[in-house]
């Protein structure tokens, strides 16, 4: 049968191996949550960018309906681009259903581009001539350049200008433009324009731009075509700012809270001798060291305790 002092002496190396596979398992946990977490995010942003763009609609003289015209030239969505410089189309019942030009220009650049920083639209329009249906000579409105540029970037203020350079002519009328203001156009027996120049609009991720935005109602009474009615947009640019990288901190290691009450008068001579305190400073602290201070703590109070069980062992005995 095993003596008392062999079975005190079992006990304390049991609780000694206890305390040290717990310190043990415990490392690479701590280990695994004191650095700092990888920040990931969608930095996706959007742009676009319209030449020319309407929405009219067209009234036949033989028709009680309405013909609508919706036709864009170099509409683009990121990451894109277009030149092409004429557009025409085609209507029932207008000119014998013969193609129409509703624009032709010198240049007009429609591009696009987003990246993980900014989004930005632009668009270029330049000796540009638009027309509509019923008025094959005369043009709806001629500008000699026009640009718009609409620019997002991340965690900035999102911008939105347009550009208006030359003269600009409405019904074979010139007219001039003011800024934030809109100009009305009238002929007698065509109709009246109103024009809007540089409209631009932001909010705090994103941002439009529109060199020119007309307002038509025309009634030419030529080729069937009995009214136009619409809306007429020149250079357009959009964008939608990418999100801005967050930045992760760093978790606080787990069970900090709970091992900190771990500090007794007792054990506070023997931890001074087993790692003096100068030896601390020389080689400085990181998240991981009071969790090595704990486990040391807690494998000297069972040395300790084995210790004193062994001594009470050979007492008895």
């Amino acid at each position: 049968m095993p003596s008392t002092s062999h079975t005190a002496s079992l006990r304390a190396r049991r609780l000694a191996a206890t305390a040290t596979a717990a310190v043990l398992a415990a490392g690479p946990a701590v280990l695994a949550t004191a650095g700092p977490a990888a920040a990931t995010g969608d930095h996706g942003g959007k742009a676009g960018a319209v030449v020319l763009r309407t929405g009219l609609d067209v009234s036949l003289l033989n028709k009680t309906v309405n013909v609508p015209l919706r036709v864009a030239l170099n509409e683009v969505q990121a990451p894109a681009s277009a030149e092409k410089t004429a557009l025409t189309a085609h209507l029932d019942g207008v000119d014998g259903g013969q193609p129409f030009s509703v624009l032709s220009a010198e240049v007009a650049k429609a591009k696009a581009t987003v990246d993980a920083k900014k989004a930005e639209g632009f668009t270029q329009l330049a000796h540009a001539k638009v027309h509509v249906p019923g008025l094959p000579l005369l043009s709806l409105i001629e500008v000699e350049q026009v640009t718009s540029k609409a620019l997002c970037e991340a965690g900035k203020k999102p911008v939105a200008e347009s550009n208006l350079l030359g003269s600009v002519t409405v019904l074979g009328k010139k007219v001039t433009l003011t800024t934030g203001g809109t100009t009305r156009v009238e002929v007698p027996g065509v109709g009246e324009v109103s024009l809007a120049l540089s409209s631009t609009s932001t909010t705090s991720t994103t941002a439009a731009a529109s060199a020119l935005q007309l307002k038509v109602s025309v009634n030419p009474l030529k080729l069937n075509v009995a009214e136009v009615e619409g809306e007429v947009t020149l250079a357009g640019a959009t964008c939608e700012a990418p999100k801005a990288p967050a930045v992760a901190e760093a978790p606080k290691p787990q069970g900090e809270k709970a091992d900190e009450p771990i500090k007794t008068e007792a054990a506070e001579p023997v931890a001074a001798k087993a790692q003096p305190k100068s030896d601390l400073a020389e080689t400085g602290g990181d998240s991981v060291t009071p969790y090595i201070a704990g486990g040391a703590i807690v494998l000297l109070v069972a040395g300790g305790g084995a210790v004193a069980m062994a001594r009470r062992g050979r007492s008895r005995a």
